[in-house]
């Protein structure tokens, strides 16, 4: 049954929103109002009307539909091929401790958060006002802005907690703060990176070696779907190929 605090898909024949039910408050679009009181009490599955007779249907959102559609964006996001991965090559679960930096627009946050719930923390530190607000509100879709605790500011600063189980860091020059980085992380706590350019890697790899990390590796996801038509079964016109290049490395 659904209640105030829960988060919908409301999906109409062509449109689709996804938002949070607040009791006595209402959530108008171009089809016409929806009464949130209208849809507390109801199942997943069920439909509710707009003002004007539009009948959308209710649904449980995913995780990946709520990054790919729900949240709003004010950066580039890392993209559910990557920040799957990355989230178990980091090794995470619930009781860990992480510092991620660079925040953007919260989407490889709410990855890492899932695999953290109910016990695990995230310690974010992001310089960027706007986006670290807009990233909370993001993460609050999905239930989880609870798993992280924000720090406006960047790694140049002295960072405050100690002790991290993982890291990752999705910054313009991170190898400028590698050598912060790992004077609190565990030994043997995996650090991850996304960067765009190969000259990015390469710095990064210089720092890592210089300060004895371990299991050095640089990778790249790419991901191609299929027209899902069983009379003439292809792969789409277009693909998300390169998105960024993966590097890891454990704390040695």
């Amino acid at each position: 049954m659904i209640k105030e605090g829960d988060t919908v898909h409301l999906k109409g024949k062509k449109d689709s929103f996804f938002v949070i039910v607040e009791k006595d408050k209402e959530f108008s679009t171009h089809k016409g109002t929806i009464k949130f009181n209208d849809i507390i009490g109801k199942n997943f599955g069920d439909t509710v009307l707009t003002h004007k007779g539009e009948e959308f249907l209710i649904l449980r959102p995913t995780l990946y539909e709520l990054i790919m559609y729900g949240i709003k964006r004010y950066t580039q996001i890392i993209y559910p091929k990557d920040s799957a991965y990355i989230t178990l090559k980091l090794g995470l679960t619930s009781g860990m401790k992480v510092l991620e930096s660079g925040i953007g627009s919260g989407a490889l946050t709410m990855v890492m958060a899932n695999a953290l719930n109910p016990d695990g923390k995230i310690y974010v530190y992001e310089k960027e006002e706007k986006f670290l607000k807009n990233a909370l509100n993001n993460l609050k879709l999905a239930k989880l802005d609870h798993i992280v605790i924000p720090h406006l500011q960047d790694l140049s600063q002295p960072i405050q907690e100690k002790d991290f189980d993982a890291a990752f860091i999705d910054v313009k020059e991170p190898w400028l703060y590698i050598e912060n980085v790992k004077s609190v992380l565990k030994e043997g706590a995996v650090i991850g990176f996304l960067v765009p350019t190969t000259n990015q890697v390469v710095e990064i790899l210089k720092e890592l070696k210089r300060l004895d990390f371990l299991d050095l590796e640089v990778e790249e996801i790419l991901l191609r779907s299929y027209k899902p038509v069983p009379d003439r079964l292809r792969p789409d016109d277009r693909m998300v190929a390169h998105t960024g290049y993966l590097i890891f490395a454990k704390n040695g």
